[in-house]
């Protein structure tokens, strides 16, 4: 298995291609690629690793994932295979209902048979990389993947860019952008748990997996609303706060959907016992038509900030997000 915490400690040949390490003259940020992974560090401090070819074993379905993610002065605000759930991999494009298929990882559950362990956990393999580069301040990487049953079936071909943006506030920004195409010959319907009959577990999506210290954190929504009633409610950003264990520091997580996405705004998942996750579930109560030859692109900003955060400050946070996706530049997969 890919060690998260190694990816900090990795330099290379100077190649961006491969084996790398790199920065811009004046910029904020330096990476390190070792060819499956890269770790970026904003202003020295290292921010997050991005895992982009997971060899995890198949029944977790190994796909990419973003951990250690810190905040700017280096506090932890991902955790990694926790034991209750070994599949959650810190920041992570995960889907657990791609038709029979499992892009999750774990068991799949099943209308009126509850969870089971089915030979269904597909991987999200990469395939190449397409860009790594730090532009004017914002750092960048993009690559393309295939989706590949457990099985073998070449079910789904993904562009997928993320780029990390320093904010003000002690915060920065990491933009999700992935544009996934169905390869598979067949129409696909993309659900969750809640589609296939369990109640308010609508799961599915870009998701977050806090550490354990953020167990009873709060979570905020616009309009000052808390608590985990917000699950399963529309909202256009969601946040979380918690604390951490030895310094007592808090941190703020907020994840906020792009603006006039053509999907509407998604339904929320998120929980803060017995531990702490958030993530927007397009898929939470409705299954989503998956087009043969068509295409779904899903863009998303995530919020890392330093301190603790009221409503008011959560929906500052969340406004700087939605002025850096409205400003960021298309992807590769955009007007297809």
């Amino acid at each position: 298995m890919n060690s998260p915490t190694e990816a900090f400690s990795t330099a290379g040949s100077g190649n961006p291609e491969s084996n790398s390490a790199g920065s811009s003259s004046g910029s904020p940020f330096s990476w390190d690629d070792d060819g499956a992974a890269v770790a970026v560090s904003l202003n020295g401090v290292p921010i997050l690793a991005y895992t982009y070819a997971a060899n995890d074993p198949q029944v977790e379905s190994p796909r990419p994932y973003f951990h250690p993610v810190r905040t700017r002065t280096g506090d932890l605000v991902t955790a990694y295979r926790p034991h209750d759930h070994v599949w959650h991999k810190g920041i992570a494009w995960s889907l657990p209902h791609l038709g029979p298929d499992n892009f999750w990882g774990g068991p799949s559950y099943r209308r009126g048979q509850d969870y089971q362990w089915l030979p269904n956990n597909g991987a999200m393999r990469h395939r190449e990389l397409r860009r790594i580069t730090d532009d004017c301040g914002r750092f960048s990487f993009s690559h393309t993947l295939q989706w590949i049953t457990q099985q073998g079936s070449l079910v789904v071909e993904e562009e997928r860019t993320f780029e990390v943006v320093p904010g003000t506030d002690a915060s920065y920004v990491l933009v999700f952008d992935s544009a996934m195409t169905n390869v598979s010959g067949e129409d696909i319907h993309i659900g969750s748990p809640t589609t296939e009959g369990r109640d308010n577990a609508g799961y599915g999506g870009l998701f977050w997996r806090g550490p354990r210290s953020f167990a009873g954190g709060t979570i905020i929504g616009p309009g000052g609303a808390t608590g985990e009633e917000l699950r399963g409610q529309r909202a256009p950003w969601l946040s979380f706060v918690g604390q951490h264990d030895e310094t007592c520091r808090f941190s703020t997580v907020v994840m906020v959907d792009q603006p006039g996405s053509e999907h509407g705004g998604p339904e929320w998942f998120a929980r803060s016992e017995p531990f702490a996750c958030m993530g927007p579930a397009p898929f939470f109560s409705q299954e989503v038509l998956f087009k043969a030859g068509s295409t779904l692109r899903y863009r998303y900003g995530v919020v890392i900030a330093d301190g603790e955060s009221d409503s008011v400050r959560a929906e500052a946070l969340a406004t700087t997000a939605r002025e850096v996706l409205a400003g960021a530049p298309a992807s590769p997969a955009a007007g297809r």
